[in-house]
């Protein structure tokens, strides 16, 4: 790691790679194993807080997810080397904004998470204060939040979820994903894990879209295949499904142009009608051969604007 990714955004909390079968049919590494890196990297920075067993069976605290805010900013292809640098962005009570960069060898950052956590028990989840030896550790890795990792079209501001299964109905989502949580999908406490979110969002994109738009619907891009990318992500966790639990992926469009989408997520309880979590998205068309970014031609964009729903949120 270089003195100056250091300098910006603490120390290395995990290293690794991109193996092939991480990689979806984009040519990418898919988004579900971004955040299961990133949960690793989570582990890393909780031990630079005096926390080195949170994800231990045993342990007698740990860091609960509450959201996470990801930015990717370039692409990790099959065999990319990367490691990951974490720091505290702010501490209050019981939790904590922290900022994780998943960086190339180069140093040039892949993608950002900005996680906010509590302070846990690790069986219940219930939060509680910091001790003051974790807020003496917290200062000593304090960054500034780059500007790469700031939000760009996803706003962090409170949320009160609109999400129910009702809801759902009444805007007309689609259900792009129907399942149960399995012993697998769970982490050591017998919550479902982080990335199982993002895992079944992106399972259900296929689903969304019916189709990806043809090299004819896109300008300059005669020829091409066509693909897409997500290019920023929030995603909020309202409550922990365990195993036998039954989710309900329901989502749509709440906005669309010739260039972007905003996609928003609802993960249900279908027995409850209440929500696990909920996800916004920023989406692009995104040239395989070139590997750029593309806009829709115009009457292609109309179709994508026609399939808004208004009134969707988190």
């Amino acid at each position: 790691m270089n003195d100056q990714a250091r300098e910006e955004t603490g120390p290395e909390v995990w290293g690794g790679g991109v193996n092939t079968w991480e990689c979806d049919e984009m040519g990418h590494m898919n988004v579900r194993f971004y955040v299961a890196k990133s949960m690793e990297g989570l582990a890393g920075l909780a031990a630079h807080l005096g926390l080195r067993k949170a994800f231990a069976p045993h342990a007698e605290s740990t860091l609960l997810v509450r959201e996470q805010h990801i930015r990717f900013l370039r692409e990790a292809r099959p065999g990319a080397g990367l490691y990951m640098t974490g720091g505290v962005i702010e501490m209050g009570v019981s939790e904590a904004r922290l900022l994780m960069v998943m960086r190339h060898l180069s140093g040039e950052p892949a993608a950002t998470f900005q996680t906010v956590v509590a302070h846990a028990t690790p069986k219940e989840g219930a939060s509680f204060p910091w001790t003051e030896r974790m807020r003496e550790a917290a200062r000593a890795i304090t960054i500034p939040l780059p500007a790469y990792a700031a939000p760009r079209s996803l706003p962090l501001e409170p949320v009160n979820t609109s999400a129910s299964l009702a809801r759902a109905d009444e805007l007309g989502l689609k259900r792009i994903g129907l399942g149960v949580v399995g012993p697998r999908d769970c982490d050591v406490f017998g919550r479902m894990a982080v990335d199982q979110f993002m895992g079944r969002i992106s399972d259900g994109i296929p689903r969304l879209l019916g189709r990806r738009p043809t090299a004819d619907e896109v300008q300059g891009a005669s020829g091409a295949r066509i693909g897409g990318a997500a290019l920023e992500y929030r995603l909020i966790h309202h409550a922990w499904p365990r195993a036998g639990d039954r989710l309900e992926m329901r989502s749509g469009t709440a906005f669309a142009d010739g260039k972007v989408r905003r996609f928003v997520h609802w993960l249900l309880d279908p027995a409850t009608g209440r929500p696990w979590g909920s996800a916004a998205a920023i989406a692009v068309n995104f040239d395989l051969d070139a590997r750029k970014v593309v806009a829709l031609a115009p009457e292609a964009a109309e179709a994508a604007r026609a399939q808004v729903i208004e009134g969707l949120s988190l």
